[in-house]
């Protein structure tokens, strides 16, 4: 399927302002609480790019709805504390740099949401991911930026994204056909281009077991948007850009080596979240957990409160599908 010249933008804040109707008539909630949004999306996919459009679209008549976006980029661990983590797990490649579930400060994420959702007053925090040469670390809070204070309007709507922002852990046996599918098809076929099979099953299976906890923060999300690639191997090039991008206007950010290994980590999650096949040529997009993962809907089948947009090489949009 070509891409196609479909607004983005217009797209998700139509669905967005649809589910914030639904959301007010069923709880007959008039804005005493903010409306949680989800955005999924690997990495380079366009987030922040559509995250900001969206948020200003809101913002503007005729909507005038307060809009603070967060990042769980935002609540990766401090430096120290990865280090930290790394060294607990020296074994276990997939947490030695920041992305992978266990990797995020949850209790303060977790924080955060529920301060927004009570309007109190919320201080956001920040990540410096071209810190300590790319490796990255927390933003001093200090410089955190601050919402819902005395003299500013409450916040309306929270945007929460992020390429593993909706996902849901699989359970054991689950999680273990699909790592060993994935090692077969690395022994039986030269051409396996996926990471799973590389990595050990107790390493894959710390990081599942990791990703229980997120669900204090999925619970939060009244909606979300998936912005799903139409092929894994785009991240590759998308993330290259992005870091070239970073070492331009910062002087410092990840190594075209360091991206590569940063995104095998990355889609070793990817590959078992979303069921991507782990098989060579034409079969590879194809998606083996397809009811059952993040396109089957993160709030269940039929919800209708997820958005997926399959998008292309260029970043256009293939299609869009209400779950």
């Amino acid at each position: 399927m070509s891409e196609t010249s479909i607004d983005k933008v217009q797209t998700c804040v139509s669905f967005i302002l649809e589910q914030i109707q639904k959301r007010n008539l069923h709880l007959r909630d008039q804005g005493s609480t903010p409306f949680f949004l989800g955005i999924n999306g690997v990495q380079g996919i366009g987030k922040t790019l559509l995250v900001r459009a969206i948020a200003g679209a809101l913002e503007k008549a005729p909507h005038h709805l307060n809009t603070v976006v967060l990042s769980v980029d935002d609540f990766y661990l401090s430096h120290e504390d990865q280090l930290r983590l790394t060294a607990v797990h020296p074994d276990n490649p997939l947490v030695h740099h920041r992305g992978q579930p266990s990797t995020h400060d949850l209790d303060l994420a977790a924080s955060v949401l529920s301060s927004l959702r009570a309007r109190h007053e919320t201080r956001i925090p920040s990540y410096d991911k071209s810190a300590f040469n790319g490796q990255g670390d927390r933003v001093p809070q200090d410089k955190w930026s601050n919402v819902n204070a005395d003299g500013q309007l409450p916040v309306d709507v929270v945007i929460f994204e992020g390429w593993c922002v909706g996902f849901r852990a699989l359970d054991d046996a689950h999680l273990t056909a699909c790592w060993s599918k994935a090692v077969r098809a690395r022994h039986e076929n030269d051409g396996y281009r996926g990471r799973l099979g590389y990595n050990r099953l107790e390493d894959v299976r710390f990081v599942n077991e990791a990703l229980k906890a997120y669900d204090v923060l999925t619970n939060q999300l009244d909606a979300l948007i998936h912005l799903d690639a139409g092929d894994p191997q785009y991240v590759y090039e998308w993330r290259l850009e992005q870091e070239a991008g970073l070492r331009r206007d910062r002087g410092s950010g990840m190594t075209d080596e360091e991206v590569v290994s940063f995104v095998d980590g990355c889609r070793s999650a990817l590959v078992w979240l979303l069921g991507i096949k782990m098989l060579t040529g034409a079969d590879y997009p194809s998606y083996e957990l397809f009811t059952e993962g993040l396109r089957a809907g993160t709030f269940g089948s039929g919800s209708g409160k997820q958005l997926r947009l399959v998008i292309g090489k260029n970043r256009g949009v293939k299609e869009v599908v209400k779950v």
